[in-house]
């Protein structure tokens, strides 16, 4: 009977509907890939960018540039890798658009060194 159990508690891991990358057909949210595209992004918008960490502004929020223009991103520090991170080092972000009164901003949810 534990083994019935068990069976069900871990089918869904090894399902391939867990393992999708998820919905991307009509009426689904574009990846955003560019800060110029985050810029004029909706609210909570999913985004992956790669470019530079430039300059800390604040706790916890930096500046972000790529090829396409500059955006702030706020990087809580347990998101941080082991890696040290300068100016110079190209990173990988993934999170989404944080649209706020006065710009948008991008809340970062992994932060990748991609040497």
């Amino acid at each position: 009977m534990k083994r019935h159990y068990l069976a069900v508690l871990l089918a869904p891991l090894f399902s391939t509907a867990a393992l999708a990358g998820g919905y991307t057909g009509p009426g689904a949210t574009p990846e955003v890939r560019s800060v110029a595209a985050a810029l004029a992004a909706a609210d909570e918008t999913p985004v992956l960018l790669q470019g530079r960490i430039v300059k800390r502004l604040q706790d916890e929020t930096y500046e972000f540039r790529d090829a396409s223009g500059s955006i702030k991103v706020e990087i809580d520090d347990e998101d941080w890798p082991a890696q040290a991170i300068d100016q110079q080092a190209p990173v990988r972000l993934i999170g989404e658009v944080d649209r706020e009164l006065l710009g948008r901003e991008i809340d970062v949810e992994f932060v990748e060194r991609v040497d």
